[in-house]
């Protein structure tokens, strides 16, 4: 006591200068007592002591269909566009809506059915097209929204608004928000892991790291990458000439001077920097075990095709996608490259289909026979759908269409979704809802509620406000609960 220096003593500078530490290290605190930061001996830790009320999943499986299948081709079959094939498409049921600066200015907006037949399977019934003849198989175990709409009509802000709740880039994604708020079960993984793959057919959109970034939130709670080949997570290896035991000392001399920083300056982004070292550190081991599928039996190579044995392929990523879930990660966040069929269309799409059809049901199938289904929400879908109209040639192997934002398809399994059921309707056209409509925020706040989080409590201030992933939209789709 007698080395501290007497506040009488004090000049302004040097006692707001040890305030700020203090109120510094009382933040901290707090932040610590929150749990937004990584623990060593547990992993990433959550903010919410318990979930807000029991949850239906825990994890989520998402298949992000990067550029946006065609609802037409796949789901959502429409016999009044084989009898108006060629036709303009009537003005009433556009009715002045927004399009794409791609097609704004045809002078014709001639509709295009599917050329693929369509049946019915399952106890429910539903409509699926040729193309998807596994996922036909698991009808009665899937649950189909055909009425996904959103505002975003091109690519960019419409992927960024599924992933991050909003167009604009900078906010957290998806995965980060589950993390944020649940943390991870297991120490030695990210609790929010992404695998990225590219269709063989098909313009591929561009994806972003921020699209899995952890915008305002720690960064602890970032998507992960991991990638095919030698190293599937960029400089995680050691370099040559240290070993394991070098780095491990090395470490712990770089824990000792962040900790001494932290206690100095007070930031909690420094102890987000250590856990994230530690993090580093422990998945040196358990990301080679995990991306390794040579244990695998051969049943499961037949169960999701032969593109299963290629790594970096959709197929594989599926495999990958089961055993994260299977060591107790959050978020897996899948991306599927080459929807994007604005020519061409069914040239790509036939190959585009092949890829992800098969092994999309095979997890759904795997996921079930190991118990994990019931506790997992798999989600398959894009950004938005297509016109039913063409762009370009109305040539059979050369037309196209564009992006439509009005209706669209997706598909949820498992984790508290009904199973064998369609939900809501879309006009005789495939062009507008007429029941049932599912904005953007409301899948978002329904697959949050299925995780047991209520969209609307779990919030992270930021310059001044307090932020959401729905924002300050979103509305449970009970319709869909199990």
């Amino acid at each position: 006591m007698k080395d501290l220096k007497p506040m009488a003593d004090m000049d302004r500078r040097d006692f707001l200068f040890k305030s700020t530490l203090a109120l510094g290290g009382i933040a901290l605190g707090s932040l610590l007592n929150e749990g937004l930061i990584a623990s060593p001996s547990k992993g990433v830790q959550g903010i919410l002591p318990s979930t807000h009320f029991a949850p239906k999943a825990k994890r989520i499986i998402y298949l992000f269909q990067n550029g946006g299948p065609s609802q037409v081709e796949l789901f959502d079959h429409k016999p009044t566009l084989e009898k108006m094939f060629g036709k303009d498409l009537p003005e009433s049921v556009r009715n002045g809506q927004r399009l794409t600066g791609m097609t704004a200015n045809q002078k014709n907006f001639p509709l295009v059915p599917s050329y693929y037949k369509f049946a019915k399977y399952g106890k429910s019934g539903a409509e699926i097209s040729e193309l998807l003849p596994y996922t036909a198989k698991i009808a009665d175990e899937i649950c189909i929204v055909k009425t996904m709409h959103t505002e975003a009509i091109n690519h960019d802000p419409a992927i960024t608004f599924f992933q991050t709740g909003n167009q604009i880039a900078g906010r957290p994604s998806f995965g980060s928000w589950v993390s944020y708020g649940l943390g991870s079960e297991n120490k030695d993984l990210p609790a929010f892991c992404v695998l990225l793959s590219k269709g063989k057919k098909g313009q591929a959109q561009p994806l972003y790291s921020r699209l899995w970034g952890s915008g305002f939130l720690p960064s602890i709670h970032q998507g992960v990458q991991f990638r095919s080949g030698k190293d599937p997570v960029l400089y995680l290896n050691n370099p040559d000439g240290m070993s394991r035991e070098d780095r491990r000392k090395m470490l712990d001399y770089l824990n000792d001077l962040n900790t001494l920083h932290m206690q100095e300056v007070g930031d909690p982004e420094i102890e987000t920097r250590i856990a994230q070292y530690e993090m580093a550190y422990k998945m040196q081991t358990s990301v080679p075990e995990t991306m390794d599928l040579k244990d695998e039996p051969e049943e499961t190579f037949q169960l999701y095709g032969d593109d299963a044995r290629t790594p970096g392929t959709f197929a594989a990523n599926c495999v990958l996608a089961r055993k994260l879930a299977e060591k107790g990660v959050k978020f897996i966040q899948l991306y599927h490259q080459g929807w994007d069929q604005h020519g061409a269309l069914m040239s790509a799409i036939e190959g585009q289909t092949k890829e992800v059809d098969q092994a999309g049901a095979a997890l759904v199938l795997d996921l079930k026979r190991r118990g994990l289904l019931d506790e997992t929400l798999v989600i398959w879908g894009g950004e938005f759908g297509r016109t039913n109209y063409c762009q370009g040639n109305l040539a059979k192997d050369k037309f196209g269409r564009d992006h439509h934002p009005k209706c669209f398809t997706m598909w949820f399994a498992g984790g508290g979704v009904k199973p064998g059921i369609t939900y809501g309707e879309t006009d005789e056209f495939s062009y507008n809802i007429v029941k049932d409509p599912v904005h953007v925020h409301d899948f978002q706040a329904t697959a949050m509620h299925l995780m047991g989080i209520d969209h609307e409590k779990l919030t992270f201030k930021h310059q001044g406000r307090r932020y959401r992933l729905t924002d300050v939209h979103g509305k449970i789709v009970k319709g869909i609960l199990a």
